[in-house]
C-alpha cells in the first residue's frame, strides 16, 4: 500500500544484471559517479535502498580485515552463530 502522494520509480534489468537509477532516485539519494549504494533487506519483503557515506565503507573495509581472520573457526560459528 502506498502513502499518499507516493511516488514510483522503476528501472530495466539488463542482461548483466544490470540498472540505471533514475535520474529522480539519484537526486533524491544524493548519488553520484563513484558512489555506493547499500540494499537492506527487510522481514516484510521490502528493500530498503540508500547511499553508504564513504565513513561507512571504509569502516566496513577496516573491520572485515581485522576480523577476518579473528573469528574464523568451527568454535567460533558455534558461540557466535545465533548473533
Amino acid at each position: 500500500m502506498q502513502a499518499t502522494g507516493a511516488r514510483m520509480q522503476a528501472s530495466k534489468v539488463t542482461t548483466k544484471g544490470q540498472v540505471t537509477i533514475p535520474k529522480e532516485v539519484r537526486e533524491r539519494l544524493q548519488v553520484h559517479a563513484g558512489d555506493v549504494i547499500a540494499y537492506e533487506f527487510q522481514e516484510n519483503g521490502m528493500v530498503v535502498v540508500r547511499k553508504m557515506e564513504p565513513f561507512d565503507a571504509g569502516w566496513h573495509r577496516a573491520l572485515s580485515a581485522t576480523v577476518a581472520d579473528e573469528w574464523n573457526s568451527p568454535e567460533d560459528d558455534e558461540a557466535f552463530g545465533d548473533l
